[in-house]
């Protein structure tokens, strides 16, 4: 029941390796995506590019949001048009608008005076899925980790666009659960959904894989339940989450020599 890390933790990965050493889960750091020959492991924390390159040697489903959740959206939900589009369609863009990746940060999350702001072709293939979003102000953001349909623990870690963390609001919860009532099947059993409040009500910013999110203040426990979930073995998926699996080329990871960790 191994739970995977790299090597360097923010302060949030190392409060979820204590989670697990208090339920009594043991947890390995990898000093790089090289996976230890004989390396068992059935979890994982990490960020997209180090969880791609270890999580198919070790047998492990990503779960995450599909790419087009967010535009799929009623506008109720979402306050804003959002569109999924190649990464190519939207250096033609001549305003300011939003762009991020659906699913890592290989184009920031962040809005773009114009669409020759982004990353070009020599950095990104212009095919990549993009979300391409109209600005709008959150007045305050929270984090929410859900698991089988219900807000497990969240945190505010925003107001007006800085950092500021703190306990969820009511309303923020409130809204979640509205959420899920209403679209929780198009999700993974177990995932990261961030929301805000703008002039015209409270809105969704974004999902994200609760494999690779940060915790802010939310309870790191109930943090590393979402995770475990989100990130586990393959072969004890469900088909309600087999949908929801991240794409990964089994080529990505790699074996060194190394000692088993069980």
């Amino acid at each position: 029941m191994t739970l995977v890390l790299p090597s360097r933790l923010t302060a949030s990965a190392r409060s979820i390796r204590d989670a697990a050493h208090r339920r009594g889960l043991p947890t390995v750091s990898l000093p790089s995506a090289a996976v230890p020959q004989g390396l068992s492991a059935r979890h994982l924390h990490a960020g997209p590019t180090f969880a791609d390159a270890v999580a198919p040697a070790l047998g492990i489903a990503l779960l995450q949001a599909p790419e087009d959740w967010l535009p799929a959206l009623p506008q109720a939900f979402t306050r804003r048009e959002i569109r999924a589009l190649p990464l190519g369609a939207a250096y033609t863009l001549r305003r300011p608008a939003f762009v991020k990746s659906p699913n890592d940060k290989s184009v920031p999350a962040r809005v773009y005076a114009d669409g020759s702001r982004l990353p070009g072709p020599d950095a990104l293939d212009p095919g990549t899925t993009v979300l391409v979003g109209d600005v709008v102000r959150f007045t305050e953001e929270h984090r929410l980790f859900l698991l089988d349909g219900a807000v497990h623990t969240a945190a505010r870690y925003a107001e007006d666009g800085r950092l500021c963390t703190g306990p969820p609001s009511p309303a923020a919860l409130a809204f979640g659960a509205r959420l899920l009532a209403a679209v929780g099947d198009t999700l993974p059993s177990a995932v990261v959904v961030d929301v805000g409040r703008t002039a015209g009500g409270w809105a969704v910013v974004e999902a994200n894989a609760a494999w690779a999110c940060g915790r802010y203040t939310a309870d790191a426990d109930r943090a590393l339940e979402v995770i475990l979930r989100a990130a586990g073995p393959l072969s004890a998926l469900t088909g309600r989450d087999r949908p929801f699996v991240r794409r990964v080329s089994p080529a990505a990871g790699t074996t060194v020599p190394g000692p088993r960790a069980g």
